[in-house]
């Protein structure tokens, strides 16, 4: 287990190099100049020039490139082209919002998926489960700042019920942090759960299908034991692999959401810095999500092994 987690975690490095390169070449594959965009439309070729040689856009791509990296070797993303602050107090201060969107998010679409698929399976080929398998279809075909909006309508603005926008930090309390993520993670959830749902109903049929779940039927082991016991145990692996896939979906979604209600975090960083052409940010923004999504896929592959003693690496 141990040679195996120092080869997967040796396996990131050229992935994240890759990706690297290209979140730095962003800069020069992106329409305009930010030396230009900084400078103004008032500005004269020769202030363009001044900010350029400032910002060391004048150096050799190679150059620019080896520098970066050796500064986020170093936990240094580099400086805002616009306020002057350090990418990483920036991404610092806006990080809480995120990883709170997307942890309730995430328990949120568990919780609720899986009981949904492995439902659906049970109940094959009847109401509920063309029931559950079409809010799945909807899950999917609805965008999610269309639910957003109809869920900040409904239950912030005619019932009153929770707020409408914005975020409250943890530290202020856990009802009123939790009450500012409840519509936000069901409107990022949708899709999330959608997919989950369907890939478990899916598993549960082929396992439902086996021998050992007729033997287990005959010996008089009762339903619940059977779906959740024997079934899903012998059905996590696809479960756990289309969950840590789909924490891009909530890494995208979140981008969205937090646009919709107003939340301070990591997405509308984003939204704000590519609005104004602001580099560093988007490509610290960048990197720091590639990296959280290859440690996710680090962990699902390790959660391989607890699951299911068959695995081997």
């Amino acid at each position: 287990m141990l040679a195996y987690v120092i080869r997967r975690i040796l396996a990131t490095i050229p992935v994240m190099a890759v990706v690297a390169l290209f979140v730095f070449s962003l800069l020069y594959i992106a329409p305009g100049d930010p030396a230009a965009v900084i400078a103004g439309d008032q500005a004269t070729p020769a202030d363009v020039e001044r900010i350029r040689a400032s910002l060391g856009l004048d150096r050799p791509f190679l150059v620019q490139f080896g520098d970066w990296v050796w500064n986020i070797v170093h936990a240094n993303l580099g400086t805002s082209m616009f306020t002057g602050l350090p990418v990483t107090k920036m991404i610092a201060q806006r990080l809480e919002p995120t990883l709170s969107l997307m942890a309730v998010t995430l328990v949120f679409a568990i919780l609720v998926a899986v009981p949904l698929g492995v439902v659906a399976a049970w109940r094959a080929g009847s109401l509920l489960d063309r029931a559950i398998m079409a809010f799945a279809v909807f899950g999917f075909s609805v965008p999610v700042f269309v639910v957003g909006y109809l869920l900040a309508y409904v239950f912030a603005l005619e019932l009153e019920w929770l707020p409408v926008q914005g975020y409250t930090p943890l530290s202020e309390g856990l009802w009123p942090w939790f009450s500012n993520l409840i519509l936000p993670a069901i409107a990022l959830g949708c899709v999330y759960i959608a997919l989950i749902a369907r890939i478990t109903r899916a598993t549960m049929l082929e396992v439902l299908a086996q021998d050992y779940i007729r033997t287990a039927r005959a010996k008089g082991i009762g339903q619940s034991g059977i779906l959740f016991v024997h079934a899903l145990k012998n059905a996590s692996v696809p479960i756990v692999t289309v969950i840590g896939i789909g924490i891009a979906l909530l890494i995208g979604g979140a981008v969205v959401t937090e646009s919709v209600f107003v939340i301070p975090g990591l997405g509308r960083l984003t939204i704000d810095a590519i609005l104004r052409r602001d580099y560093p940010v988007i490509q610290g923004v960048v990197v720091l999500f590639s990296f959280l999504y290859v440690l996710v896929n680090l962990l699902v592959d390790l959660v391989y092994t607890l699951l299911d003693p068959r695995i081997r690496y």
